[in-house]
């Protein structure tokens, strides 16, 4: 039974092959644009109204469980739905379809990036990094309003700027989260889940050694991490997995703690990177594999690409595998869903500091970039144009504006 579907799936109850969950995740990574949030709606149109894979409350259920776990909610829901279809090698085969696509993209940019020597792709690039100014305001202004819709939450936010202000970096991350929490708990707000069991069945043995992985890879890797580069960058990206609370835009200032800190990549280079994965399909994630195969010293290039990918992915395909067995319980915990209300509002905090900087101070060098910063936050926010149009429209602003200086 480990691994295949449970109650609620319906006519979907047949089992698939993972040859199929391959190829409609490949499709859905090919065509999937607009984020976490719009992922899961592409989800839901291909696999619950079309093919009819689970019910419609088997994958509201699924949904709610992986938006309450820290790692990227789409691909944790991916990653399960084709656990339900084919077992553990549908969920394999549903993660690789729906990464490649973006991660091999990423990888391309990454190998051809360093060697644009032209004004007008040096601008195009430069365009890239203003226009991630404005899709981290978006992410701010979005999760403010529905993770901070009271004059407490909005006070933990604060206090996670605050924080961050006196200890900078991945520590001051880390404390921040944990006082969210804590703050949360000592709220206590939360309401308690209700609805049917998540429709994915995995023995209690096999979550129990799945968190305990997750543990021991926590544990471990920074002592490993001064055993060579390569255990390093594993530690680093797998640390950074494991903190990215509330969507993956928040993976943003744990991987610029994590790369550009130490001085793996430089600031210029990583926001390029991230204003490019903004016009891809997929999973945001595959910014990993960008910044991989950039860092110096290495594991670089293909090598790097892959092994960052991994490790920022696996904490979350653990967690979400150790709290399956466990999850229609805990979930019913009102002091849970407190501590988880604290921690995401201080992961608003968290991005809101990023915004600033290095997004904003690296990006912004006058009022032309400024000026098209606020017009892609405009067309974003206001026009609600598609992000990978908004990217375009700003890699041609900024080759347009270094030709004419």
């Amino acid at each position: 039974m480990d691994g295949q579907a449970g109650g609620g799936a319906g006519a979907a109850g047949r089992r698939g092959s993972a040859g199929e969950v391959f190829a409609v995740f490949l499709r859905l990574g090919l065509t999937s644009f607009g984020g976490p949030v719009a992922h899961l709606g592409y989800f839901r149109d291909e696999l619950v109204t079309r093919r009819r894979w689970l019910t419609d409350q088997a994958y509201a259920d699924l949904v709610a469980l992986c938006q309450f776990l820290p790692g990227p909610a789409s691909s944790q829901a991916g990653f399960a739905l084709g656990m339900m279809r084919a077992g553990w090698a549908g969920a394999v085969a549903a993660f690789a379809g729906f990464t490649l696509p973006s991660a091999l993209i990423m990888l391309g940019f990454a190998l051809t990036a360093a060697r644009i020597d032209h004004p007008a792709g040096l601008g195009a690039l430069q365009g890239l990094k203003i226009v991630a100014v404005a899709i981290v305001a978006q992410a701010v202004w979005g999760m403010a309003r529905s993770l901070c819709p009271d004059p407490a939450r909005a006070s933990i936010a604060a206090g996670a700027v605050a924080v961050l202000a006196l200890l900078p970096g991945g520590a001051g991350m880390v404390a921040a989260i944990l006082a969210g929490g804590l703050a949360g708990l000592a709220l206590g707000r939360g309401a308690a889940s209700g609805g049917a069991p998540v429709a994915v069945a995995v023995a209690p043995r096999t979550g129990a050694a799945a968190l305990g992985l997750f543990a021991l890879l926590l544990v471990a890797l920074p002592v490993l991490a001064a055993a060579g580069q390569a255990l390093a960058v594993a530690e680093a990206f797998f640390r950074a997995g494991a903190l990215v609370f509330g969507g993956g835009h928040v993976v943003l200032p744990l991987l610029e703690a994590a790369v550009v800190g130490p001085g793996w990549a430089t600031r210029d280079a990583f926001l390029a990177g991230y204003g490019a994965a903004q016009a891809l399909p997929g999973p945001l994630f595959t910014f990993a594999a960008y910044l991989g195969a950039v860092l110096s010293p290495g594991p670089a290039g293909a090598a790097g690409a892959s092994l960052a990918l991994l490790a920022l992915f696996l904490p979350g395909f653990l967690v979400l595998v150790g709290v399956l067995p466990f999850w229609d319980a805990f979930r019913r915990l009102r002091r849970a869903q407190s501590a988880m209300q604290g921690a995401n509002a201080a992961v608003v905090g968290i991005l809101g500091t990023a915004l600033w900087s290095p997004v904003f101070t690296s990006a912004v060098r006058g009022p032309a970039e400024f000026a098209l910063a606020v017009a892609c936050f405009v067309l974003l926010t206001g026009w609600k144009a598609p992000p990978w149009a908004v990217v375009a429209f700003a890699a041609a602003a900024g080759a347009v504006l270094a030709l004419a200086a």
